[in-house]
C-alpha cells in the first residue's frame, strides 16, 4: 500500500514523506518520488517532520500501523490534519489524548474494504476508475513488484512478507 501511495501522492502533485524501516526500505521510498524519507528505526519521525516543514506538521497521514503510532501521528499533524487509518497490526487504542486533537481540530477515520456493503463497494471502484486509473494509465502509478515465485513456493512469498522487508509485491505464477 505504501508504494502506491507514494506514487498516487506524487501523481496528485502532494508533497510526500514516509516512513520506513531500514535504509534499503527508505531508498526505495526515495526512488518512488518520496520528498522526504525517514528510517523509523533510527529516526525520531515527528522530529523529522517537524523539521522538514518548520515546524507545521502533515496534513495528512496514512496509517497502516494503528494503535502503536496514533499518538505519534497526532504529534506530526498540522492544525486541521486528518489521520487515515487504513491497517492496524498493533491493535486496539489503549488511550487517545483527545486534548491534542481538539487543539488541533484533528479528524482521525479508520476503514477498510471488507466490511463494507456491496454497492459501498461499487462507488469505490468507480471512484478509483475516475480518480485513479489515469494515472495507472500514464504510467505516473505503476505497480510495485519485489519478486516474483512459482505458486510452489507460497510458504516463500509468506515468509517474505512476514519478515517485513518486501518493497511492493510478491507475485506467484502457475
Amino acid at each position: 500500500m505504501g508504494s502506491h501511495a507514494v506514487l498516487w501522492a506524487k501523481a496528485l502533485g502532494a508533497t510526500v514523506i514516509t516512513t520506513s524501516g531500514g535504509a534499503r526500505k527508505v531508498q526505495a521510498s526515495r526512488d518512488l518520488g518520496a520528498d522526504l524519507a525517514i528510517d523509523h528505526r533510527t529516526e525520531d519521525f515527528v522530529a523529522a517532520v517537524r523539521e522538514y516543514t518548520g515546524g507545521r506538521g502533515v496534513d495528512v497521514v496514512l496509517d497502516v500501523v494503528g494503535a502503536d503510532y496514533l499518538g505519534r501521528n497526532l504529534e506530526a499533524l498540522a492544525p486541521n490534519g486528518h489521520v487515515a487509518v487504513i491497517s492496524s497490526s498493533s491493535g486496539r487504542v489503549g488511550e487517545l489524548d483527545l486534548g491534542a486533537m481538539m487543539a488541533k481540530r484533528a479528524t482521525i477515520s479508520a476503514t477498510t474494504l471488507r466490511a463494507r456493503p456491496l454497492d459501498e463497494k461499487a462507488a469505490i471502484v468507480a471512484a478509483v476508475r475516475a480518480d485513479v486509473w489515469p494515472f495507472v494509465e500514464d504510467g505516473r502509478v505503476r505497480p510495485v513488484v519485489d519478486s516474483v515465485l512459482p505458486l510452489a513456493e507460497a510458504a516463500e512469498a509468506h515468509r517474505r512478507m512476514a519478515d517485513g522487508e518486501l518493497i511492493g509485491k510478491v507475485l506467484l505464477t502457475p
